[in-house]
């Protein structure tokens, strides 16, 4: 994880679980908690979610890589922040897409 943030993986809780169900075997067997710093995190991020790749860059961690506060100067905005939890979702909705065959 750059800078001081980190990525912890963890196992569904029995709630997250019942909530994704059917979207398990899509978006992974595990979740993560990327914490920010000590005091801001994001819960429950799926594992298939947060390794996404695109043009071989893992999304997620990348741009949080370029929101480093040391980076920035500054801490994220609450827009910022959102974004992030908006991506998060956006990535899931990819993932559950069904897949057409090859043309």
């Amino acid at each position: 994880m750059p800078g001081k943030g980190r990525a912890v993986e963890r196992p569904y809780t029995s709630t997250e679980r019942a909530a994704l169900s059917d979207a398990l075997p899509v978006l992974g067997e595990t979740t993560f908690d990327i914490h920010l710093n000590g005091e801001a995190f994001w819960r429950n991020i799926p594992a298939d979610v947060w390794d996404y790749r695109l043009g071989g860059y893992q999304v997620l961690k990348k741009w949080l890589s370029y929101r480093e506060q040391a980076l920035l100067g500054r801490n994220l905005l609450p827009e910022e922040v959102q974004y992030f939890a908006d991506t998060v979702r956006r990535i899931g909705a990819l993932l559950m897409m069904p897949r057409s065959g090859s043309r």
